[in-house]
Order: structure tokens, then sequence, then C-alpha cells
């Protein structure tokens, strides 16, 4: 729409195509063939297999599946509720107060995610916050990284709500709490399934953190994938992955469509 000319959008999709195919697609392809194959030693895989895909469906790798999934949503949740309430307490700060705040929210993001895992394995291995070795640490750490995409979507649309619906609501005697509930949170609904889909997808695809933290009880898919490939089954971890992006896309395309409707609504 911002190239006019019939000349200029043909050299704009070009442009996109030798781009986007070299750097996104391509990858992405060879992923999914090598998911399928059972050798590669020429340019093509060979000898098609579904076997991959049927021990995905069972076993270990259906509970890491599954392990991935709870943690995703537990981690999406709790990030949700403490940044979007952050951002909502944070937004009467001015200043250096609400530098302070940005800043604490943003550290788990600036620092990275191998030393969230060490610090929450050092301060949870004792009494009386002993966390270690169970799935509710594996569950904080994704927490903790999450939550600052969850502060800053949700402080993002905050910036602009118009101001004339809460001012509107005030004067015919709603409450604060009425007026949260009611005006608010309705008109952030979009910004906090947006946000709950960012937080899901990279809780699914974190690994550095998870493998510090990890019990052997609780091992989601990204480092069942990386187990596969660490010990030469390259094949069987490309078929994990795809597992894992098809998972992760079908959340988020069911996310997309909660927020489509939330927005017309």
């Amino acid at each position: 729409m911002l190239v006019h000319s019939r000349t200029g959008r043909w050299a704009a999709w070009v442009f996109f195509f030798a781009l986007f195919l070299p750097l996104f697609a391509l990858p992405f392809l060879v992923v999914v063939m090598a998911s399928f194959a059972t050798n590669w030693s020429g340019a093509f895989p060979s000898h098609a297999t579904l076997a991959h895909y049927r021990d995905v469906t069972h076993g270990d790798s259906l509970h890491a599946l599954t392990t991935s999934l709870l943690t995703a949503l537990a981690a999406s949740v709790l990030a949700l509720v403490a940044g979007g309430w952050a951002a909502l307490a944070a937004e009467r700060l001015r200043g250096g107060a609400r530098r302070v705040v940005d800043a604490l929210f943003m550290l788990p993001v600036a620092v990275p995610s191998v030393v969230v895992g060490l610090s929450l394995l050092v301060a949870f291995s004792k009494p009386p916050f002993l966390l270690n070795g169970t799935a509710r640490i594996v569950i904080l750490a994704h927490t903790v990284l999450v939550t600052a995409f969850a502060y800053q979507s949700v402080s993002a649309a905050l910036t602009r709500l118009d101001p004339a619906y809460e001012q509107s609501a005030a004067s015919l005697g709603a409450r604060p709490a009425t007026v949260l509930w009611r005006i608010r949170i309705p008109l952030l609904l979009p910004s906090l399934t947006a946000a709950a889909g960012l937080c899901f997808a990279l809780s699914m695809g974190e690994l550095s953190a998870t493998m510090m933290l990890y019990p052997p009880g609780w091992v989601p898919l990204p480092v069942r994938v990386y187990g596969a490939t660490s010990r030469g089954s390259l094949f069987e971890g490309a078929a994990l992955a795809v597992v894992l992006m098809l998972t992760t896309l079908v959340v988020l395309l069911g996310m997309s469509r909660i927020r489509t409707r939330a927005s017309y609504r």
C-alpha cells in the first residue's frame, strides 16, 4: 500500500522473498523434511517415515509435550497477573520511580536467561523456600522470564486508553473497583490476550534456564529436543521440534481469534 507504482510493488515482493526464503522459510523447511527422514546423505532426505511422529504420541515425548503446555500455560497466567497488575500500579508513577519499576521488570530480559536460572537455583535451594528439584521452580523461572513482556504490553495499552470512559463512569458514581473491572479490563482485553500469546510462545521455547532447573519428572519439550540432537538423533529431534512449533502455532492462532473477537465487542 505504501508503494504506488507496479514496478515498485514487484520490486518489493522480490526483495521480500529474497530475504524471507533463505533466512526464514528454508530453515523451517529443512527441519520439516528431516522430521520425515531416516537418512540424509544427498541433497534431499531419503527413506520417508512417520515413525518419529508416532513416537511423539506416547511415552516420554508425549509427557514432554504435556509438560511444556502446562508450564507455558501456568507461566503465562502468572506473568499476565503479575505484569498486568504491576503495569496498572505503575501507571500513576512519574519520573524516577517509574523508571525504577520499568527497569526492575525488564531486568530478566537484559541478562542471559541462564543467569536467571542460576539465581533461582541459589535462592530456592534451602528452606524455608525449598523449590529446587520440583516443577514449581521451572514454572517460576518461566514466569520471571516472560513477565517483562506482559508488563510492557499492558503498559503500552494503558497509554492508549481514552480516559473519557473512566471519567464518565466515575462521574456517574462508579467506584474505582467497578471502573477497573467493568471499564478498564474489558478495554485492555485485546492487549491482554496478545501478551498472553507472547508469553506462552516464549515459555514454550525456553531452554537455557530450564536446563539448569528441571527435575527428572518434569522435562519440557525443548529439553527433549536438545537431548535428542545432542546424542545424534537428529531426525527424532526434528520431529519433536516440528511438534513444538505446530503446538505453539495452534495455541497462538486460538488466542488471536479470541483477541479479534474481543476487539470487535
